[in-house]
């Protein structure tokens, strides 16, 4: 469990193919000052990997065909920037929200404007992913937790504040570039709840209900 606020920039050192497989290579200079074991969990944009090998500044990670079916991890080559961001512990400050690091899909940067000093995206996602977004709900994309500002069709847009542009690396995207979504969790067990049977037989949480008590 991570919370999408990013700890360090990365670097892919090398991706290589292994019988279907990907093992990665990351320079994690940010992040290896930190106390990380084998087997540790590490977020890379978003993507939840377990440490299989340290090397100084760098780790190692194996990724599944299974991450790489529904990821964009395949397209990443030596020099791409990623974020990072260690695992939950017990004593981790909650600044963003939970985050599971399984993405859900894959969303494409439309339209990216300067606003004063911050800078506001535009993103469409599909719409299996669009209908667990809300307007001021949280969404993560390559990793990041955010806010959003406002959901139109497949398209929703939000804002970042010079912090986060400069710390992540969505000062390297342009219009075009893919980024890695997952949905809040909590619209997905609120979708879960209200359609179990279980649910509906007792007839006390409705969607009507969720909505008056602020949830939706």
């Amino acid at each position: 469990m991570f919370t999408g606020l990013i700890a360090a920039k990365g670097e892919v050192k090398d991706s290589l193919a292994k019988a279907g497989d990907i093992q990665l290579l990351i320079g994690a200079p940010g992040l290896t000052d930190k106390a990380i074991a084998i087997g540790d969990s590490v977020a890379i944009n978003g993507v939840c990997l377990t440490v299989i090998e340290q090397m100084g500044d760098e780790l190692r990670f194996d990724v599944s065909r299974e991450s790489l079916s529904h990821t964009l991890i395949a397209d990443w080559s030596k020099g791409t920037i990623v974020n990072l961001e260690l695992a939950l512990t017990p004593d981790t400050h909650l600044g963003g929200h939970f985050v599971s690091g399984h993405v859900d899909g894959v969303a494409t940067l439309k339209k990216l404007d300067k606003d004063a000093r911050s800078w506001r995206l535009v993103f469409e996602a599909p719409a299996e992913q669009v209908k667990y977004i809300a307007r001021k709900g949280s969404v993560t994309l390559d990793g990041i937790s955010l806010t959003v500002n406002s959901v139109e069709g497949r398209y929703f847009d939000v804002n970042i504040v010079p912090h986060t542009w400069q710390e992540t690396n969505l000062e390297n995207k342009k219009i075009g570039d893919k980024v890695h979504i997952e949905v809040d969790l909590i619209a997905r067990y609120l979708e879960r709840l209200l359609a179990t049977s279980e649910a509906a037989s007792f007839g006390e949480v409705t969607a009507e209900l969720l909505s008056e008590n602020g949830f939706l």
